[in-house]
């Protein structure tokens, strides 16, 4: 019988869980045998009471010597290693813990990165980083509001009309687009700069208008499985030379522009900002990669000039229920596509897993991770 382990969180900051129990009554009715750390979901207001009557064991203290299989939402701390032949299931940030792969390669443990699963159509109900990206986006333009000294719907009022705010939103991916939709709902005007111009027509159907950009080749700035490539700096510099004109009109600015494994592209630099209103607001959330925004400083609020920049680094655990329910699915239904007959079985030449495989048969499947650590 498999023994799947759900450990609580030590991450400052991370409330979420990364199994619920709808999930785990799902795993158990596949025959598994899921234990559960005393007050994994308790950020997230899943009671461990609610894990016992799902069926789930609860465990005063993980023991990582006997689990076939690790649940987790955040990377793994230093003193949790699975036994080997086990396989690991969350988002492993690989490219910022080195070490903890090398770890894992050493002790010949599996481990999937929800950060690499590929964006196709068989692969969307395990897509945690899009899941989890839609929150980003809805909570970041919240914040945007919060800290606006200004409404951002249109009044008529006894005393005046009471003109929209302006968002400008850098980045129409996953996050990017529920930031155009929250955003529209709320009453801002919304304008949204991406490199790829395949998003156009999701942008303008959102109500948004599109900020154009200098032409690109036949790519449209599009890379592998929908992600925005990598740009040279000096489409950069243009791109950056074209939004500066709309952000000084902006009453705030989110931006969402990351490419898989590479630091986030510097999109907003300290002279933009300076041109940017007093009281208006950036909102970046990319900074778990290095940050859109020069001045951006991960988890502060800075004030630079009169404009707040914010750089919240885990705006899904703010939400913790909804985006435990989500991704909890999602890393259920990726652990569902490997389970053949009570077994995991790893198909190394399925596209999804061998796209999510990290570590698996004591090496580094990603080519361009196994080079910098070879390297």
């Amino acid at each position: 019988m498999l023994e799947i382990l759900v450990p609580r969180e030590r991450r400052t900051g991370e409330a979420r869980v990364a199994a619920t129990p709808e999930t785990v009554k799902k795993l158990i009715k596949d025959g598994a045998t899921v234990r559960v750390e005393r007050g994994a979901g308790a950020g997230s207001y899943f009671a461990d009471a609610d894990y016992e009557a799902a069926g789930a064991q609860l465990v005063e203290r993980p023991d990582w010597t006997t689990a076939d299989v690790v649940l987790k939402v955040g990377p793994l701390a230093d003193d949790e290693t699975p036994k080997a032949g086990a396989l690991v299931i969350g988002f492993l940030a690989p490219y910022k813990n080195l070490e903890t792969v090398r770890r894992l390669v050493s002790a010949n443990v599996s481990s999937f990165a929800l950060e690499q699963v590929p964006r196709t159509t068989r692969a969307q109900s395990m897509d945690a980083l899009s899941s989890q990206a839609s929150i980003g986006g809805y909570k970041a333009v919240l914040l945007a509001a919060l800290h606006l000294p200004k409404y951002f719907p249109l009044l008529m009022t006894a005393a005046g009309t009471i003109k929209p705010a302006r968002v400008v939103i850098m980045g129409a991916g996953v996050a990017g687009l529920q930031a155009i939709g929250t955003a529209r709902r709320l009453g801002a005007v919304v304008e949204v700069s991406d490199i790829r111009a395949v998003v156009k027509e999701q942008v303008e159907s959102l109500g948004a208008r599109f900020i154009e950009l200098p032409i690109l080749e036949a790519s449209g700035g599009e890379g592998s499985g929908g992600y925005a490539r990598e740009m040279g700096e000096d489409f950069l510099r243009r791109q950056r030379e074209i939004v500066e004109r709309h952000l000084a009109a902006a009453d705030a600015a989110i931006t969402t522009a990351l490419v898989p494994g590479k630091p986030a592209p510097r999109l907003l630099t300290t002279a933009m900002v300076e041109k940017m209103r007093p009281g208006s607001v950036v909102v970046d959330l990319a900074i778990e990669q290095g940050g859109n925004c020069e001045l951006s400083r991960a988890d502060e609020e800075v004030v630079h000039q009169g404009v707040h920049i914010l750089a919240p680094s885990n705006l899904p655990a703010t939400m913790p229920h909804d985006a435990s329910l989500l991704f909890a699915r999602n890393t259920l239904a990726l652990l569902q596509y490997v389970l053949k007959d009570g077994a995991i079985r790893l198909d190394t030449e399925d596209e999804i897993v061998r796209g999510s495989l990290l570590t698996h048969d004591g090496k580094v499947w990603p080519p361009d991770l196994a080079a910098r650590l070879s390297g």
